[in-house]
């Protein structure tokens, strides 16, 4: 599938994105229902409906606190999606509704309960937190809307929790953290791990699925593990020299967002980086932190389902479109949203219907194929909906134009379990 018409360049590209902004009567796409602050704004009763024909999309996204910078790669990776196909998702065109979640789980639900109930947008995308996600999956599957989660990975959301009406073009937290315990333990000569992990539910989770992987099946150590809290602890110290003094000969860690640069420069700083190598999900050395966590990031190993450094086609185009356009690198974050689009995008041109009827458009979403990715191809697990996808162990290193994740060894393609 053509990105875009052939006859359209670069530079026309661009342009247009402001005009499809405009096209839409927001700027920068989005239609805002809560502010950069988090503040929500209270609905207005003259609020004017989507024009005839209009599709509207929920994006229930952060935009406040810890993982601010993940929710706006969210938005510009739906954006740049709209932008490449002319503000339209299945030949209607598209008003993007945003609502702010902070991380938080009552803020989440209320968000997305206007979203459904005020805003009545049928279909509801993003989602970055695994608490907020579990938070808000029962009004979904009760009200059979269908939502696509592009990021939070609580595994019960595609397991004891799964849903005919949730999918997600992410992972599972169990996915990342499970391929990178497996390479541990045939790859590093490594006696013991420490374990580092915020207090929430995804920091649980990734600590879990390492200790499966590179203890349970793998025979390694895990000597201690830490879980700080969530979204609060900005000095480190003290748990970094809880690490020196465990005896454990390598770190994983899980953070992401603000948390990851923090831990990344205390660790490099506290003098560990050199004697104990810091390994986790690729979320702690994402393309959005590595510029701020510098020369500390270099020689950190991750796994993850995308780096921006892939070498395909699809990533070459989305990466250069995504940094000209938005002028910052390519990230997770975007990537999944931008697949978000695409699986709707896709769901909608089979489903010849009435893109409101909820039931109808989950099981066209369902019955996606084979998404191009510029993580690769990958498809959705029939019975689960999260994505079936190859993850790659990367490593910091200095590239042509700063810091990248380059790609060591692909590790195959892992499928969550969902039990």
């Amino acid at each position: 599938m053509s990105e875009r018409p052939v006859d359209l360049s670069r530079r026309d590209f661009l342009k247009r994105v402001g005009l499809v902004g405009a096209a839409m009567g927001v700027p920068g796409v989005l239609a805002a229902c809560g502010g950069e602050t988090g503040e929500e704004a209270s609905p207005s009763p003259t609020r004017p409906t989507a024009p005839k024909g209009e599709l509207r999309i929920g994006l229930l996204v952060p935009l406040s606190g810890t993982y601010a910078s993940l929710g706006r790669d969210m938005q510009n990776g739906f954006r740049l999606y709209l932008d490449r196909h002319d503000g339209e998702l299945g030949g209607h065109k598209v008003q993007v509704v945003d609502a702010e979640t902070e991380a938080n789980p009552e803020v989440g639900l209320r968000a997305a309960r206007r979203l459904l109930e005020e805003e009545r947008t049928p279909i509801v995308t993003g989602v970055v937190s695994s608490a907020v996600a579990a938070g808000v999956r029962d009004l979904f599957h009760e009200s059979k809307r269908p939502l696509i989660v592009s990021n939070a990975g609580a595994n019960d959301l595609t397991r004891t929790k799964r849903s005919p009406h949730i999918f997600r073009t992410s992972f599972s937290n169990w996915q990342p953290s499970f391929s990178l315990g497996e390479w541990a333990v045939e790859e590093l000569d490594i006696e013991g791990f420490f374990i580092i992990a915020p207090d929430y539910g995804a920091g649980h989770e990734a600590a879990e699925a390492f200790r499966q992987s590179y203890v349970e099946e793998g025979r390694g150590r895990v000597i201690s593990e830490r879980f700080p809290p969530f979204g609060t602890t900005q000095d480190y110290q003290p748990y970094l020299s809880q690490i020196s003094e465990s005896g454990a000969r390598g770190t994983f860690a899980f953070f992401s967002g603000g948390e990851a640069i923090s831990f990344v420069q205390q660790y490099a700083q506290f003098g560990l980086k050199e004697d104990m190598p810091l390994i986790g999900p690729g979320f702690l050395t994402d393309e959005g932190v590595l510029e701020a966590q510098e020369d500390a990031a270099l020689g950190i190993r991750t796994s993850l389902h995308y780096s921006g450094l892939l070498d395909n086609e699809t990533n070459q185009s989305f990466v250069a479109d995504y940094e000209e356009a938005f002028g910052t690198p390519a990230t997770v974050f975007a990537v999944q949203s931008y697949d978000a689009a695409q699986l709707i995008d896709l769901a909608l041109k089979d489903h010849d219907g009435d893109p409101t009827d909820g039931e109808a458009v989950s099981e066209a979403l369902a019955n996606v194929g084979n998404l191009d990715s510029p993580r690769g191809v990958f498809h959705l697990d029939p019975e689960t909906h999260n994505p079936v996808q190859t993850f790659y162990i990367r490593e910091v290193k200095e590239v042509d134009d700063g810091l990248g994740n380059v790609v060591l060894k692909d590790l195959g393609k892992y499928q969550d379990p969902g039990t």
